[in-house]
């Protein structure tokens, strides 16, 4: 009678079996927001994911939980995707998870590749646009929520590895809905005070909690900011907007602050090490130019300056000497440069120069007059001229009755074309 009767075990075991055959229940996607997270120190995540009218408990190995590009926490609202099965111990079902996201994080990241790309192909990223970080400032400027972690983070790091600085707080908020106008507003008005160096950033979170610096309009206000603004937003992990466009990306908060102050230990060891330096250098001068005293002093001239003198005569000496030799060469040649032109024949005898050039000239003119047309008239010749005084050459050129002047030797003779007779040139 008894046997009709199972253990908790078999039913337990059986009910098991029947999940795991079940193909719908292989591959599940689920999704819910995170309940009592806990995580252990295995690397294992437990939790629930809760509805407005239902639950089921979850785990994920820490095999799948290290691949997560977030942190899990109470409250977040995630996709799963997952087998379901029944633990036997409890004889409860549970999820195993084998992914999970944020629920909204494909579109947030859509969003923020195509911001990315727009303000990259406009040149917001350009290095040539980035301002270098003052070595050492004596203001900082930090644009964050007044309280948590973040501004703790700063302040204590700012105060620890450099005391001297200055810091001013423009408390703003880093969440929500109205947060990215507020991040702007308190950038544009960090920018109307004396600062060397702005941090902009908050603590870590999900892609929604860092979204406002995500935001376009935060963006182009560190762009416009003429103050050099490093980034500080989330985690090592997390990059946003605002680190493409900053003039220096941060990993953390803290690390933000290490990179817009110097340590000032360092910096006094530094300043000693150059004291330490600059000493044995004045020394090591001091020592030289004592050198070089000691060796005028025992200089053989400065002992005996008179032979620098000595030395200076003779070489004067030397040099008259030579201006000397150079004055009568000199003179010697332009004495028979002289001597020359006095002995030259046409200098000595101007008469025959004369009579060469008035034999000269008689032969030119015995020229000219071979060609003077009135010789020609004298040997007969004429020249005829028409009423224009323009020389007839040609037959061509007159006609009967024309009136023509007839050109001789001492004078002309007025004539009229009787007849024109044409004779051949054989010439």
């Amino acid at each position: 009678m008894n046997n009709k009767y199972l253990t908790v075990s078999v039913i337990n075991r059986y009910l098991k079996d029947q999940f795991d055959r079940n193909e719908h229940l292989r591959t599940v996607f689920l999704k819910g927001e995170i309940s009592n997270f806990k995580g252990h120190t295995t690397g294992h995540l437990y939790f629930s994911l809760k509805d407005e009218n239902s639950r089921i408990n979850a785990i994920m190995f820490a095999s799948n939980a290290k691949k997560l590009k977030f942190v899990p926490a109470d409250g977040k609202k995630v996709l799963v995707t997952g087998r379901i099965s029944i633990y036997e111990a409890t004889g409860s079902y549970q999820i195993y998870v084998d992914d999970m996201q944020e629920d909204g994080v494909g579109n947030l990241y859509l969003a923020f590749e195509k911001l990315k790309a727009d303000l990259e192909k406009e040149g917001l990223f350009d290095q040539k646009y980035k301002k270098p970080i003052p070595k050492y400032p004596n203001r900082i400027g930090i644009v964050t929520a007044p309280t948590g972690a973040a501004i703790r983070d700063i302040l204590s790091t700012i105060k620890r590895r450099y005391p001297i600085c200055q810091t001013l707080l423009f408390p703003c908020l880093v969440q929500g809905e109205y947060a990215a106008d507020d991040i702007v507003r308190n950038i544009e008005l960090a920018n109307t005070y004396d600062l060397d160096v702005l941090i902009v950033g908050r603590g870590g979170g999900s892609i929604e909690d860092l979204w406002s610096f995500n935001e376009e309009k935060v963006a182009r206000a560190i762009f416009a900011s003429r103050i050099p603004i490093i980034s500080a937003v989330g985690h090592e992990i997390d990059f946003t907007i605002a680190d493409f466009v900053a003039d220096l990306r941060a990993p953390t908060p803290t690390g933000a602050a290490e990179m817009a102050v110097p340590n000032l230990t360092d910096l006094s060891k530094y300043i000693n090490q150059l004291s330490i330096r600059s000493k044995e250098a004045m020394i090591k001068q001091v020592n030289y130019q004592k050198l070089r005293l000691d060796s005028i002093k025992s200089s053989y001239i400065l002992k005996s300056p008179m032979i620098m003198f000595d030395n200076r005569k003779q070489k004067l000496d030397i040099l008259v000497d030579k201006l000397n030799i150079n004055i009568l060469n000199k003179t010697k040649i332009y004495r028979q440069k002289i001597n020359h032109l006095k002995s030259n024949y046409l200098l000595n005898n101007p008469k025959e120069l004369y009579s060469d050039y008035v034999t000269n000239l008689a032969n030119l003119l015995d020229k000219l007059e071979l060609v003077n047309p009135l010789h020609v008239l004298k040997r007969g010749y004429s020249v005829t001229y028409n009423q224009s005084n323009k020389v007839i050459g040609s037959i061509k050129k007159v006609k009967k009755d024309d009136l023509v002047k007839i050109r001789l030797v001492d004078g002309y003779v007025e004539s009229k074309v009787i007849e024109i007779v044409k004779e051949v040139y054989n010439g």
